[in-house]
């Protein structure tokens, strides 16, 4: 009796919900920064039973968006799995300290697949901010579309990130 009681509890949060989300607007984007994130030598441990292991340090660089602008924090550190239908896992952890000294830690994560059809390379930040002036990273979802830097940058990945509305 008590399942089913619980059930219907949660039939009725999930219709509710259901008919809330569908009154709401489609998601849209809006554009929160760019950052220019420069990489090192990449290390290669070799195969592993996932796959092709690659890391790559992050060793810095800058962003800048509305509001919000400074640099990446050397140290971090890109992790990619080379998979065995020749698409690539990334996700790299690393910080950024704002120019009012407030330090961000980001986790991104994507697929990188290659060839006929593959389709621009999206990700899916996740922010960890300290309460205050930047918090609405920590409280939103984000997407972001990633490329190669242009080479004045030397190994740099460009990563445009947006917040999901």
């Amino acid at each position: 009796m008590r399942i089913w009681l619980a059930a219907l509890g949660l039939s009725a949060l999930f219709t509710s919900a259901s008919a809330t989300a569908q009154a709401q607007q489609e998601p849209t984007l809006e554009f929160a920064f760019e950052e220019i994130v420069t990489l090192g030598q990449a290390l290669s441990p070799g195969d592993t039973a996932q796959g092709g292991r690659l890391i790559i340090p992050i060793t810095g660089g800058t962003f800048e968006g509305p509001g919000i602008k400074g640099v990446v924090v050397p140290g971090g550190w890109d992790w990619q799995l080379r998979r065995t239908d020749g698409c690539t896992e990334v996700e790299a952890d690393y910080f950024l300290r704002t120019d009012d000294d407030v330090l961000i830690n980001i986790v991104n994560k994507g697929v990188i697949c290659m060839g006929e059809g593959a389709g621009p390379v999206r990700t899916h930040p996740v922010f960890e901010a300290p309460k205050g002036k930047y918090d609405w990273l920590s409280k939103n979802a984000f997407v972001g579309t990633l490329e190669l830097a242009p080479p004045e940058h030397g190994p740099a990945v460009k990563i445009r990130i947006f917040r999901v509305r």
